[in-house]
C-alpha cells in the first residue's frame, strides 16, 4: 500500500498543521463556534445543517414524531434536531478542534460541556415521554463514564476509544435501551457530537500555502 509522500517529520506533503488561535473576536457566539471560521467552512455547514434538519423533520413526519404533541414537546424536538445536526458539524471543525483543545481548555471545561448536555437525556422521558427513567439512568451512566475515560487516556487512543465507545453506546440504544421509532436517531447523534466530534482532538490540517 503506497503511503502519501510526507516532509520529515511532518504532515503529508502540500498539507501543514496550524494551531493558531486567531485574535479572538467579542461575543460569545463566536467564541461557542471557535475563532477563525472562513466561508468555505460556515457554507460547508451550513449546507449540512439545512440537509439533515430537512432529513430528520421528515422521517419525523413519516413515522409520525410530530403529531399529537404539545407546543413544548414540539420546541424540545426542534431543538434537538437542529442542535445534534449542528453540533456534529461545528464540532468537526479545525477552528473548534483548536479552540476546545488550546492550552487552558482543559478536561474540566470539555466534562461541563458534556455534562450540559444531561439536560437532552431529562428531556426525553421527562418532556417526550419516551425512553423512561431507567433508559435516562443507563444513558447518563453512558455518556458520563465515556467521557471521563476519554479524557483520561493519551491521546494516541482516544480516537479507536471514541469509536468503540461511541459503536458501544449507540448499540445498547438499538437493543437493551430502544426508543421509539421516530426517535431512533437521537443516540445517533447524540454520541456522535459528543464523543466522537468533541472529546477527540483531531490536528487541524490545512493547505501549506495557506499559513504564513
Amino acid at each position: 500500500m503506497t503511503r502519501p509522500a510526507t516532509t520529515e517529520n511532518g504532515p503529508p506533503e502540500g498539507l501543514a498543521l496550524d494551531w493558531r488561535i486567531p485574535p479572538t473576536p467579542p461575543g460569545a457566539v463566536r467564541r461557542f463556534f471557535g475563532p477563525g471560521r472562513g466561508r468555505a467552512e460556515n457554507v460547508v455547514e451550513l449546507a449540512g445543517q439545512l440537509t439533515g434538519t430537512a432529513l430528520l423533520a421528515a422521517y419525523l413526519g413519516h413515522t409520525g414524531g410530530w403529531s399529537g404533541r404539545s407546543p413544548l414537546e414540539l420546541a424540545v424536538l426542534a431543538v434537538m434536531v437542529v442542535d445534534l445536526v449542528g453540533g456534529v458539524l461545528t464540532n468537526a471543525t479545525n477552528p473548534a478542534k483548536r479552540w476546545y483543545h488550546r492550552p487552558g481548555a482543559g478536561t474540566r471545561r470539555r466534562l461541563l460541556f458534556v455534562g450540559s448536555h444531561l439536560a437532552y437525556l431529562v428531556a426525553v422521558p421527562l418532556v417526550l415521554d419516551a425512553g423512561g427513567w431507567v433508559w435516562f439512568a443507563g444513558n447518563a451512566a453512558l455518556l458520563l463514564g465515556s467521557a471521563i475515560l476519554l479524557e483520561a487516556l493519551p491521546v494516541h487512543l482516544k480516537r479507536p476509544a471514541a469509536m468503540g465507545l461511541y459503536l458501544g453506546a449507540v448499540l445498547v440504544n438499538l437493543t437493551w435501551l430502544p426508543l421509539p421509532a421516530a426517535l431512533l436517531w437521537f443516540p445517533v447523534l447524540f454520541y456522535l457530537k459528543l464523543l466522537v466530534c468533541f472529546l477527540v482532538p483531531e490536528a487541524p490540517l490545512v493547505r501549506a500555502t495557506t499559513t504564513r
